[in-house]
């Protein structure tokens, strides 16, 4: 079974529209792609179809229910906050190990666990996101945008998950600001991080009109 964690440079940045996206497309192809994005916040039920996980259950065709809603994402918070701010909220706080134990127990081929913000966003009093992504030790999708600020924002996370000695299976640029070109985005980040390959998805509304670029992608990770 091969398996990824998808993470990003920042909250909104698009890890549910390519993870999405890279399901349809090889569930298309016939293989059992399933997601697993474990913690979700400003989540609220009377919306669920529009949330992350009502994204990633229609990619992979199943029905937005209490149960399938529990099952793909099972530490839900109203707040739109990071994760410890908005378990706190609730009087509650996130079990690190549980979180673990929950991602291992996933099945799916390929397997795409989804972060929550960023890589480095707060889970509980002492760990982030990177901290699970280190307990995993999966080759992780890093998802960057294309605006100003991106060359910073997406080089400092490469640090961060350098410094982890985590593996970069892609680096994916999404979306276009029109004033920053695209490729010139990409050239520099292939400057400071060579050894890592890029690809770039336009951020569109409907995943199906980049059905081309999903296949480009699915086949630099090597899932084609």
């Amino acid at each position: 079974m091969s398996a990824f964690f998808v993470t990003a440079t920042g909250t909104d940045i698009g890890k549910t529209f390519v993870t999405a996206g890279l399901i349809r497309h090889l569930r298309a192809q016939g293989k059992d792609a399933r997601a697993f994005k474990p913690i979700v916040s400003g989540f609220e039920r009377e919306s669920a179809a529009a949330s992350d996980p009502g994204a990633l259950l229609d990619a992979m065709g199943e029905a937005i229910t209490d149960e399938s809603l529990d099952r793909i994402s099972p530490w839900r918070f109203a707040a739109p906050l990071s994760p410890d701010m908005a378990a706190a909220r609730e009087g509650k706080a996130l079990d690190f190990e549980k979180i673990v134990s929950a991602a291992r127990a996933q099945s799916g081929d390929p397997l795409f666990i989804e972060g929550v913000g960023g890589v480095m966003v707060p889970l509980d009093a002492r760990r982030t996101v990177l901290d699970l992504m280190a307990a995993l030790t999966l080759p992780l999708i890093l998802v960057a945008g294309n605006y100003l600020g991106t060359l910073s924002h997406t080089l400092t996370a490469l640090e961060a998950l350098r410094g982890r000695d985590l593996a970069i299976a892609a680096l994916v640029v999404n979306g276009g600001d029109e004033a920053v070109p695209v490729a010139e985005t990409v050239a520099t980040l292939s400057r400071f991080a060579p050894a890592i390959p890029i690809a770039t998805l336009p951020r569109i509304a409907r995943a199906c009109e980049a059905k081309p670029a999903f296949a480009a992608l699915a086949a630099l990770l090597k899932l084609c």
